[in-house]
């Protein structure tokens, strides 16, 4: 019996085909919140039946998986409370779980300066990505949400994020290797231990950066792009709204040069540009003009333009 290849997780693939074919996606399946006793079920029924979009979990454990992946179609809000749970799993369980059995390897009961100072390294970077998860806990993801529920935050974008995202994890690659090639203790039964876990949270944080910067930034600026432009489409219409009730003539100011622009021929992108406004706030205007006038031709509206001395009649064009 031939053992399948696996060159990309599928939903028919079975929780434990992926497990067999790569061991270090448990930590990814317990941060979906998915409850293992699944035995040979598939992967899109071990998801539905734990309320995880399918999409996204094969999304995630492809790309840690180094196999091509489809993040056209994942779940922002299910992307988001994976990240949750990995701050929460990263900060609260593996990195507390290194400290103990570090001080437990290095014996800080005997006098060793070095010991000391390699400790104070730990603390000091724990420290550190402390302070990086709880800003983007705080920021970044509530910054996220909002926009998930329709609010755009003034003054930020996630681009901002972005650019100065780094790698928490490769700090840890200078402990391991100041332990490994200047820390002189026999005995290292524990420590290599102890630096076999190091070496695998340095993968889980690379790991863990790779997700945000490859699929939590798209989708996020995506969104954020999405209801930006339904932001400034909303202002141009009411501009276009405000324009109109400021004018006690038939026609606003801005409705006229409109006009002006339908008579000389123009199209509404070409109407756009000269004014400095968008093609949809010119169809808005077009129809709010029509309705006043009740003129639903261009031709009508370039007669109107010339009777009421808006164009003179050299510049009409058919």
């Amino acid at each position: 019996m031939t053992t399948e290849k696996i060159t990309k997780y599928l939903p028919s693939h079975s929780m434990r085909q992926l497990i067999s074919d790569n061991a270090m996606l448990l930590p990814a399946i317990s941060r979906f919140d998915i409850a293992f006793g699944f035995g040979d079920a598939p992967i899109s029924r071990v998801c539905r039946d734990n309320d995880v979009d399918p999409d996204t979990f094969l999304c995630v454990c492809n790309l840690l998986s180094g196999y091509d992946y489809d993040a056209s179609s994942i779940s922002l809000d299910s992307l988001m409370r994976y990240l949750e749970r990995a701050h929460s799993s990263i900060l609260e369980v593996e990195l507390p779980d290194i400290k103990h059995h570090l001080i437990d390897a290095v014996n800080l009961k005997e006098t060793n300066e070095v010991a000391m100072l390699l400790i104070r390294f730990y603390d000091d970077y724990v420290e550190e990505v402390r302070r990086h998860m709880e800003y983007e806990n705080d920021i970044i993801f509530k910054y996220v949400r909002k926009l998930m529920q329709g609010e755009v935050t003034p003054g930020f974008s996630i681009s901002q994020y972005s650019t100065g995202h780094i790698d928490t994890g490769a700090k840890l690659n200078d402990l391991k290797d100041i332990f490994i090639h200047h820390y002189k203790h026999k005995d290292n039964v524990r420590l290599s231990k102890v630096l076999l876990s190091i070496i695998e949270c340095e993968q889980d944080m690379l790991s863990h950066f790779e997700v945000e910067s490859r699929l939590l930034v798209p989708a996020a600026l995506k969104l954020e792009h999405s209801m930006m432009n339904a932001a400034n489409i909303a202002g141009d219409e009411k501009d276009a709204k405000e324009e109109d009730a400021d004018s006690g003539d038939i026609l606003s100011e801005r409705e006229k040069d409109i006009v002006r622009g339908i008579a000389r021929g123009k199209v509404n992108k070409e109407i756009a540009d000269e004014l400095c406004i968008s093609v949809h706030t010119v169809a808005t205007h077009r129809r709010n003009i029509s309705n006043k006038l009740d003129i639903h031709s261009t031709a009508g509206l370039a007669i109107y333009a010339i009777i009421n001395h808006l164009v003179e009649l050299d510049e009409v064009r058919p």
